[in-house]
């Protein structure tokens, strides 16, 4: 396996286009809202939504489109979330129905995400005014997938794409995503807006199974503010165009598909917790020997979740205080008289408890270490021989001043 370029185009038979159609009436004319994805022919599709029990209108356009497992393409918008909206429901299919007719493909095949305000009406008109212009636009090149990527970033700082080549069956396969998230990030199932194509040909229902796994250790172990999306929306489409045979069962072919599946969702995620809104850098937390992965996940979300930790972070402070405080609320059990806690980066490494009370150490080191723009809190429970990652960012005074004034 290796890392490659072309995000979402660089799969064989995928092509992407995004343009700027107005759906925020201030937004820049340099700044693209509208996103099209669509694969040369119809490809196997999995997709993972958020857990919020207020879901966005396109989230139901998506689930009754993929009731088959299939789609041909996903069409996207940025500045406006089409939940809790006005019309939401007749908006969310007059956008699938637009980029069926533009991309010429079945509306039935078309799967649909928003992203944006909470609780305004989505300008479908304006987004249904350039669906044919996104269309003109579609090739399959990495400034495509740019291009798309670009039209479904809202707070985001820094476009989020990811791609690997890899070896299935003989055959080369490709796998590359787009992904949107800097606010609002806490998910129970995947990114705000993620989208992975591959030109590997793999089952629908072992899809569905990667996808939900892969998930589960990527895009489920981030978190930048606590809060979990009302439109969160992870969607990986196989076309089979690599021409490798079906992938029907969990063989060696398919661990070297599910690994370049995870390298994809790792990077993305990773992306997504550093570029947190206002974060100066990005903080993981890694937790091991515990009895349980899924205790050890527990903890480790605990801990980046913590807005007192996220504080400390931002200021540099080694107070392993709150990570084992945090710790503590987590429901996970371990033992705290046995914890030892160290922080580390490219400065260097320092134990700051052990056995779960203080050590003697150098506040200067540690202070050093923490400055670093990639920060990992290293916890051993000593318990077992599980262990979990997982990541967040600082908490700066921007979160709130971005925050502050974000709808109007």
């Amino acid at each position: 396996m290796k890392k490659i370029e072309g995000g979402v185009c660089a799969a064989k038979g995928f092509r992407a286009a995004g343009v700027h159609c107005g759906v925020k009436a201030n937004s820049p004319a340099d700044k693209n809202d509208l996103a099209l994805i669509v694969s040369d022919t119809v490809a196997a599709t999995a997709a993972t939504f958020t857990s919020n029990r207020v879901k966005a209108a396109p989230i139901y356009v998506c689930m009754e489109h993929l009731e088959n497992g299939l789609a041909q393409a996903i069409v996207a918008n940025s500045g406006n979330a089409n939940a809790c909206a006005p019309e939401g429901m007749e908006n969310a299919k007059r956008m699938a129905a637009a980029a069926a007719k533009a991309a010429g493909v079945d509306e039935d095949k078309v799967l649909v995400g928003s992203t944006g305000v909470i609780g305004q009406r989505l300008n479908v008109e304006t987004i249904e005014a350039h669906m044919d212009e996104v269309a003109s636009k579609l090739e399959a090149s990495a400034a495509a997938s740019q291009a798309a990527n670009n039209a479904i970033m809202t707070t985001d700082t820094v476009e989020k794409t990811a791609a690997v080549e890899f070896t299935c069956g003989g055959k080369t396969c490709r796998i590359g995503g787009i992904a949107k998230g800097s606010g609002m990030i806490h998910p129970n199932m995947g990114t705000m807006l993620g989208f992975i194509t591959t030109d590997c040909a793999i089952d629908p229902s072992l899809l569905r199974s990667a996808l939900r796994e892969v998930v589960s250790k990527t895009f489920n172990r981030i978190s930048v503010d606590g809060d979990t999306s009302t439109n969160d929306t992870c969607i990986i489409m196989a076309n089979g165009m690599a021409g490798n045979e079906l992938l029907d069962w969990k063989s060696e072919e398919y661990h070297a598909f599910y690994e370049a599946l995870y390298e994809v969702a790792l990077t993305l995620a990773k992306k997504m917790a550093a570029d947190g809104e206002g974060a100066s850098r990005l903080i993981s937390c890694t937790v091991k020997h515990s009895r349980a992965e899924e205790y050890a996940e527990r903890l480790a979300k605990a801990v980046i979740a913590s807005s007192l930790v996220k504080a400390a972070m931002y200021g540099a402070d080694a107070n392993w205080g709150r990570v084992l405080c945090a710790m503590g609320y987590s429901k996970a059990p371990f033992r705290p008289e046995f914890v030892n806690i160290g922080f580390s980066s490219a400065a260097g490494s320092i134990t700051v408890c052990e056995n779960g009370e203080a050590v003697d150490f150098d506040e200067d080191i540690a202070k050093k270490i923490l400055l670093e723009k990639e920060v990992s809190i290293d916890v051993d429970i000593q318990e077992g021989d599980e262990e979990a990652t997982a990541y967040g960012c600082d908490l700066t005074y921007d979160y709130v001043r971005i925050n502050g004034d974000y709808r109007t």
